[in-house]
């Protein structure tokens, strides 16, 4: 358990004695493996290579070192809204967001599953603040999501009467299963046969019936007759 002892007043002015990019990627990677709440300053110095007055001074506390791990693994929430809008189609959108997914849950270097499901799946009540900021990128990303299903619907791209945030809550919910599944030693093959098995059931606009075009021989009242199903 770590101590409740306030840490060390914050020096200033004082140039870092480590490249804190790099003790801050270490950082995110024992936050993605062992948690928020379970990984303790020592586990944390220990693989950033400093010391506790040293990670305070850069970082403030263990939240806000958090906070900024988080950040570096998420991106830019902005840059994903682009890549979202300019993919071709929503369905593009989604599989590129799958597949990303499941391309990083199964990573060689890092990690098992996603740091933002792993990391707060079992917080207290202690880290609500840690556990909200995870949920409002989350929040953040199937709202871009809806939107762009939402224009695919506006422009005929998908059928009128499809849910828009029940299909982007369904593409949220296969990449939490995912991390799940990648955490319980799921292979990344397996987990793009399930990216493809859940776009299979995506909407798609109703194909309109072809202009079968004229018939020969047949005057005009004839071939309005012919093509109407009617006979004189």
């Amino acid at each position: 358990m770590e101590s409740c002892e306030p840490p060390p007043r914050r020096r200033t002015g004082r140039p870092l004695s480590f490249d804190r990019n790099v003790a801050l990627e270490r950082a995110m990677l024992a936050f993605w493996r062992h948690g928020y709440e379970t990984t303790s300053i020592v586990d944390l110095t220990t693989a950033m290579g400093v010391s506790a007055p040293s990670l305070y001074a850069a970082f403030g506390d263990k939240k806000q070192l958090f906070l900024e791990a988080m950040r570096l693994y998420a991106g830019d929430t902005e840059a994903m809204k682009r890549r979202i809008d300019g993919a071709p189609t929503a369905c593009d959108a989604a599989r590129d967001m799958l597949t990303a997914a499941a391309t990083a849950y199964t990573g060689e270097e890092t990690p098992r599953g996603c740091l933002l499901a792993s990391a707060t799946a079992s917080g207290s009540s202690a880290s609500a603040g840690v556990q909200q900021a995870v949920a409002e990128i989350r929040h953040a990303i199937e709202a871009h999501l809806r939107d762009r299903i939402a224009r695919d619907i506006a422009d005929g791209s998908l059928p009128p009467g499809t849910h828009a945030a029940a299909l982007s809550g369904l593409v949220m919910a296969v990449t939490q299963g995912m991390s799940t599944l990648a955490r319980d030693g799921a292979t990344r093959a397996s987990l793009l046969a399930i990216v493809d098995a859940a776009l299979h059931g995506w909407p798609h606009p109703r194909a309109r019936s072809p202009d079968p075009g004229p018939i020969a021989g047949l005057s005009d009242p004839a071939q309005a007759a012919a093509k109407s199903g009617r006979t004189g």
